[in-house]
């Protein structure tokens, strides 16, 4: 594959189109770039599977395999994929002062999860701002599983480590530590991810729903947690595996006789996750955006908006008593796809909002996007037009998730 269909692929999926302006595509182990990318515990594999590599947030990832991303997404939507996500930030926090210190700095109520549950939460700025989203689970080992976004790695670890630091000089009992290094992380999606893991634990799947967790001997391997969740909107499973054994856990994984897995790259992981209405980091959410301009305000608990103690109380309470000027919404239209960036107009050509992201839907046959506009135009059905490389495609405001989840709570 030439330098130039690779740069191609990049270019048609958004996600992929936001890797930092120092990206450089690569295709092959030759390219002296290559050496300067990290690399998780599955590089080697993805190579030898035909993986069409590039670089992302600067680690070697696959984009996509042989098969095509229109043809890995909808496989995933119908049996099960394996996506490397070991690029992803894994870190525990210790100590007795644990859930006091992750609430000074997130918006959810981590006091309220049960044993081996997690939520979705959010780090907050001052200004109200997301930092980054992030996964948390209180564990029954005693300390918090965080997982975080490997584009916001090196700042996310440094705020958590700042301001631990600040937490024990005031006599608390605390300690940041991150385990990246030390083991891998994929996510297995897809309805039939439950019937293939399955195949190789120690525990009984059915008893984890999801958001809960459980640390498992899988295929052999263990001190394995595994987490019911993940980024498209289907069943699935998050399992963080010790780095020498990630390889052994992908390769039972593509031989289990219950289920048709395979893997998966970066450009099915963002057409799923689009088509779920799940935000991407720097795309739909980043630090000039409030919980309640994103319609995350689910993730700021009702403890939490009580006591008013997390980063930027101030400035989100108010915004939910009055109201955004601005909301995120999804947006549905035919003929050329909007990307990130196209301005979002309403019927008399008024500029009235900026799409974040946007593909054509392999599920639904037409184009999905999600973006901001004035909260006046953000009710569903409301028609829209997008200005998309100079023409007007008509559009119309759309609910969220575009494709219906499949999220595991428990047999009915």
């Amino acid at each position: 594959m030439t330098l130039t269909a690779i740069f191609r692929a990049v270019l048609r999926h958004p996600q992929l189109r936001r890797i930092p302006e120092r990206a450089t595509t690569v295709c092959t182990r030759s390219f002296s770039t290559e050496a300067d990318l990290k690399k998780t515990p599955l590089y080697e594999f993805h190579c030898e599977h035909g993986g069409r590599m590039v670089d992302f947030a600067g680690w070697s990832m696959p984009v996509q395999y042989k098969e095509g991303i229109p043809t890995s997404h909808l496989h995933t939507r119908a049996n099960a994929s394996i996506f490397d996500v070991s690029h992803m930030v894994q870190s525990r926090i210790h100590g007795k002062d644990v859930v006091k210190f992750i609430e000074s700095l997130t918006v959810g109520d981590i006091a309220g999860l049960q044993e081996n549950q997690g939520t979705l939460t959010l780090f907050t700025n001052d200004r109200g701002g997301i930092m980054d989203d992030l996964i948390v689970s209180k564990t029954s080992e005693g300390y918090l599983y965080v997982v975080t976004n490997a584009g916001c790695a090196e700042k996310d670890i440094a705020h958590m480590q700042g301001q631990c630091a600040e937490f024990q000089a005031q006599g608390h009992d605390a300690a940041v530590e991150v385990i990246q290094d030390q083991f891998g992380l994929l996510a297995l999606q897809g309805p039939t991810a439950a019937a293939a893991l399955q195949a190789g634990v120690d525990g009984d799947l059915s008893r984890i729903t999801f958001m809960c967790s459980a640390v498992l001997t899988v295929f052999g391997v263990p001190g394995c947690r595994v987490t019911r969740c993940g980024y498209t909107g289907e069943d699935g499973f998050e399992v963080s595996i010790p780095v020498g054994q990630v390889v052994q856990v992908a390769d039972s994984l593509l031989n289990v006789q219950a289920a048709d897995v395979k893997l998966a790259g970066l450009g099915p992981r963002d057409s799923l996750r689009l088509e779920a209405g799940l935000c991407l980091y720097g795309n739909d959410i980043d630090e000039d955006t409030t919980p309640v301009e994103a319609t995350l305000l689910w993730t700021v608990a009702k403890r939490r908006r009580a006591e008013a103690n997390f980063p930027g109380a101030g400035v989100i309470l108010q915004q939910i008593k009055d109201k955004p000027t601005r909301k995120r919404v999804g947006i549905t239209s035919k003929g050329p796809p909007a990307r990130a960036g196209t301005a979002i107009l309403s019927e008399d050509g008024t500029s009235i909002g900026v799409v974040t992201s946007g593909c054509p839907s392999p599920s639904l046959k037409k184009n999905v996007a999600m973006g901001y506009l004035q909260t006046a135009f953000a009710k569903a059905g409301t028609p829209l037009k997008l200005d998309v490389r100079g023409k007007q495609v008509p559009a119309q405001v759309s609910k969220m998730p575009f494709v219906p989840a499949n999220y595991f709570y428990g047999s009915k």
